[in-house]
């Protein structure tokens, strides 16, 4: 009986939009937010469209040329634009291929610059890079109120296969703190690596885009995936937690071959800044890749000189993202690859800054407890995978539950050896 009602809870889970089962054929495409509003990039500055703080836009990146839009920003708050980047999957593409984005301010002064490629895989797959305005001590450029402009190219267009790119862009705003606080980095803090978290997986399909991406908690979560294809999960991280992930490829079966930086794991920031990545080549033999020992969760992250730790200075949803390159199909079939994401959550939770105003989204640099309820903690079996398949799969819960418990007051009643 145990097994049946398990069985009908993961099938009702796996009927959620964000992670819809796969289709024969080629894997899906990045999904884009639903409320992104479509622009066009300018060719110069005179013309940029205006990018407003806590939208999503969908624009298109052509082989060459730079792409320009605008920012009105305020002297106190930091500002980020994230981009990213989504090939057609049919498209070639090279390992040093990928977009460029940098923000200027009025004169044309740099105030950030940030690139990401497609790697030694070169398979097709949504890469994102982010520019920011800062408001540091000391600093004098780009510190002042008025008009910005985010730049966007192909990082070597020259190299660059035909087509027009989609993209996608968010800006946010992160207003300063009501107190000054610290102003160098954290110096101390765990950097061992702990051992993969153990126990039995939930399915838990992954999303098609960061505005798509399935919530997850610390547990350990299974799901399939084909070549070409990218999963984007979120983890909600309090200020002092600090994040370990692991994702596992299994066996394909069938096949002999290598496949290049195959299966590839990336964590994001909530502004979509990269924090860090890896990949993995593939031989048809189980492999896994796992992401490099983080700090906690920290405001004063941002004044590390390591960039990595610079990219963990908020609270907030963290994402992660994993792709399996679309050369695996070359020598070991379309797959679906069986994947497992082990995802350990240590640190306590403190408590942040008290911020002089609001984001820009709201909520986006804090964990409510919707958020925390919407990530379930997983790896369990038995009973509990029952109950937390229930609280994952939202449509007709309550409906379901209440057949489940009839079904197991049933079975009591009838006795052992009669369910």
């Amino acid at each position: 009986m145990r097994l049946a009602v398990v069985t009908v809870v993961l099938a009702t889970t796996a009927a959620l939009p964000a992670g819809a089962p796969l289709a024969a054929g080629a894997p899906p495409g990045y999904a884009f937010a639903e409320d992104a509003r479509r622009i066009e990039g300018a060719s110069g500055t005179s013309d940029a469209v205006r990018l407003e703080p806590g939208a999503t836009y969908r624009s298109s990146l052509p082989r060459s040329g730079t792409l320009h839009y605008r920012l009105e920003l305020d002297a106190a708050s930091d500002a980020y634009v994230a981009v990213t980047a989504a090939p057609g999957p049919d498209g070639e593409v090279t390992a040093v291929d990928g977009i460029r984005v940098s923000v200027q301010d009025a004169e044309g002064g740099s105030c950030s610059s940030d690139s990401a490629t497609f790697g030694a895989a070169r398979s097709p797959r949504p890469v994102t890079a982010r520019g920011m305005r800062e408001i540091a001590p000391g600093e004098t450029r780009c510190q002042d109120p008025g008009t910005y402009y985010v730049a966007v190219e192909r990082s070597r267009p020259q190299d660059s296969p035909p087509g027009a790119w989609d993209l996608e862009l968010t800006a946010v705003t992160e207003p300063r703190p009501e107190r000054t606080g610290a102003t160098t980095a954290p110096d101390a803090w765990d950097s061992a690596s702990p051992a993969p978290l153990a126990g039995e997986p939930e399915r838990r399909p992954g999303g098609s885009g960061f505005a798509h991406a399935t919530a997850v908690g610390q547990g350990v979560w299974r799901d399939d995936i084909r070549p070409g294809q990218t999963l984007f999960y979120k983890v909600p991280l309090d200020w002092g937690r600090q994040l370990h992930a692991t994702a596992e490829l299994g066996s394909s079966g069938d096949g002999s071959g290598y496949a290049t930086s195959a299966l590839h794991l990336a964590l994001h920031n909530p502004v979509r800044g990269e924090v860090d990545d890896a990949a993995r080549g593939y031989t048809g033999r189980p492999t896994s890749v796992a992401l490099a020992p983080l700090p906690p969760v920290a405001y004063a992250n941002r004044y590390a000189t390591d960039a990595q730790a610079g990219a963990l200075r908020f609270a907030g949803s963290y994402y992660l993202v994993v792709h399996l390159a679309a050369q695996v199909a070359d020598d070991f079939g379309d797959g679906p690859f069986g994947l497992t994401l082990r995802v350990r959550l240590g640190g306590a939770a403190r408590t942040g800054p008290e911020y002089a105003g609001e984001s820009e989204p709201k909520g986006v640099f804090d964990v409510s407890a919707q958020d925390r309820e919407a990530a379930p903690e997983g790896g369990g079996g038995g009973d509990d995978l029952a109950m937390k398949a229930v609280a994952v799969g939202g449509i007709g819960t309550g409906s379901l539950l209440l057949v489940a418990l009839g079904v197991w007051t049933a079975a009591a009643r009838r006795g052992p050896g009669r369910t």
